[in-house]
């Protein structure tokens, strides 16, 4: 049974061993300053993912026969750069069948998926527009397409990297939903909360999540705007009398909701609702970006009045937290 996750090596001083299972999430082979050769790893497990290094590729206690979605037994230290805890592996093996439990290996929601769900049918119930409504139950009502969206991360790497992922995003975004729309009366409500539901269900087909996370054939190729689209369509074209006026606003709002054409948005936002929609999901990401590198740093031991490594997705920025600091 696995009983080191990667949140226990952040604690862990510098060239302490250990032994423990990990999933591969990433192998590349890449080179020093001085052209050696190393393998560059990264390792998860349910508690997070961290960044391995082979530093002799000739070491004949590294196994060769291992590739991304393996789940390796790995003998190591923990070494510091750049702020960041990293492994040097020293021995590393494939492991054996029923040796590890897969459910330590994948990060997963810490909320309760049951409840989330009751939190999104619920506001499925609340839209008053029918058509609306009979769109988001026909939609969630199919076993397949409900189950996957229950599992789904929201992103392979960056926000809601976990299983449970997209489910737990989209709930937050209702509550924001419902504040945004109550502040500003110009907001359809059901539009924007249709949105919300709607704007990331191509991600259930462009990720895969099996043996980690990573993107799917689909969607290299198409993205989750285009396979939301087309999830979309279909869904309406099997309903009858759906206004097509209303028709081209969810998709608009599906097309739209990365903002800026520089980010994937096929249009930019043109309506007050897919303004809203794009606003409240790139500051719920961020927030969980934010709320995740705090929560790093305290595992790593850090004090209060440090601020945090580069955040990668908040342009390399470090962040402080206000409330433990003034505390």
């Amino acid at each position: 049974m696995k009983d080191i996750f990667v949140t226990d090596l952040a604690g862990y001083d510098e060239g302490r061993t250990f032994d423990s299972f990990f999933l591969v999430l990433g192998k590349q082979q890449r080179a020093t300053k001085q052209n050696k050769p190393y393998l560059n790893l990264v390792l998860g497990d349910k508690r997070g993912q961290i960044e391995g290094r082979v530093w002799d590729l000739s070491d004949p206690r590294i196994a060769k026969d291992f590739d991304r979605g393996d789940i390796v037994k790995v003998r190591g230290s923990v070494t510091r750069f750049d702020e960041r805890t990293q492994v040097k592996v020293d021995q590393m093996r494939k492991a054996a069948p029923g040796e590890a439990d897969k459910m330590d290996m994948l990060p997963a929601t810490t909320k309760d998926v049951g409840e989330l769900w009751a939190q999104l049918e619920a506001a499925v119930d609340g839209i008053a527009n029918p058509d609306l409504k009979r769109l988001l139950t026909a939609m969630l009502g199919g076993t397949r397409l409900a189950e996957a969206f229950r599992q789904a991360p929201a992103a392979r790497q960056l926000h809601h990297a976990w299983l449970g992922g997209l489910l737990e995003h989209v709930v937050s975004l209702l509550g924001l939903a419902d504040r945004v729309a109550a502040h500003y009366p110009l907001l359809d409500r059901d539009l924007l909360v249709t949105g919300v539901i709607l704007h990331d269900i191509g991600k259930v087909r462009e990720l895969e999540w099996e043996t980690g996370f990573d993107y799917t054939i689909e969607g290299v190729l198409l993205g989750h705007i285009q396979i939301g689209v087309d999830l979309v369509e279909k869904a309406i074209a099997a309903l009858p009398g759906f206004p097509d006026r209303l028709r081209t606003i969810v998709l608009h709002m599906i097309l739209s909701h990365h903002g800026k054409l520089e980010f994937g948005s096929p249009k930019l936002p043109m309506i007050p609702e897919a303004l809203a929609l794009n606003f409240i999901d790139d500051f719920d990401a961020k927030m969980q970006a934010v709320i995740s590198e705090f929560e790093k740093s305290a595992r790593e031991g850090k004090a209060p009045d440090e601020l945090t490594g580069k955040v990668w997705s908040l342009d390399q920025r470090q962040l402080l937290n206000t409330r433990a600091w003034l505390k």
